[in-house]
C-alpha cells in the first residue's frame, strides 16, 4: 500500500473515532497512531489531513448535504460520512491532488471499509461536487500554495 492510501486510511479510521466520540482531542491522534502502527511518512500526511478535515468540517458537511440527494447527514453511515469529509478536504485544499484522485482514493477505501453499495454511493457525491470546482479534474495545480504535500 502506498504512503497516501495508508495516511488517507488512517485519517478516516481517527475521523470515524471521533465521529462516533465526539469528546475526544486532537492530542489523541498521536496515541491513535502508536496503536495502529503508522509510518513515519504516512503520519505526516495524516498529520495534514485530519486537522484540515476538522477545521473545515462545517462546509464540507454542507456540501455533503448539498450534494447526497435524498440522504440527511447523520444518516450517512458514520464510515461514509467520514470518507467524504476527507475526500471533499483534499479537493477543495490540496491542490497538488487532482480531484479524480481524491474520488479514486475514496472510492477504493468504501470498498475496503464500508459496503457493497458504499462505493457507488461515494463516486456519486463526490462527483457531483467535483463538475461545481473551478479547477481541472484530472491535472494537479503545482503553482498552488503547498498544502497536503509530502
Amino acid at each position: 500500500m502506498g504512503v497516501r492510501r495508508e495516511g488517507r486510511e488512517a485519517a478516516v479510521q481517527f475521523l470515524y473515532q471521533r465521529d462516533l466520540n465526539p469528546t475526544s482531542e486532537l492530542a489523541d491522534l498521536q496515541v491513535f497512531y502508536k496503536m495502529r502502527g503508522l509510518s513515519p511518512s504516512a503520519r505526516r500526511f495524516c498529520d495534514e489531513l485530519v486537522p484540515g478535515v476538522l477545521t473545515s468540517q462545517d462546509a464540507v458537511d454542507t456540501l455533503i448535504r448539498d450534494h447526497a440527494d435524498n440522504y440527511e447527514l447523520h444518516r450517512i453511515s458514520a464510515v461514509d460520512r467520514n470518507i467524504l469529509r476527507l475526500a471533499i478536504y483534499e479537493m477543495l485544499h490540496c491542490p497538488q491532488v487532482p480531484p479524480v484522485v481524491s474520488i479514486n482514493e475514496a472510492i477504493e477505501i468504501a470498498k475496503k471499509y464500508s459496503t457493497d453499495e458504499s462505493g457507488k454511493f461515494v463516486n456519486g457525491v463526490l462527483d457531483r461536487i467535483r463538475s461545481t470546482l473551478p479547477r481541472p479534474a484530472r491535472t494537479p495545480n503545482k503553482a498552488a500554495n503547498a498544502k497536503c504535500e509530502m
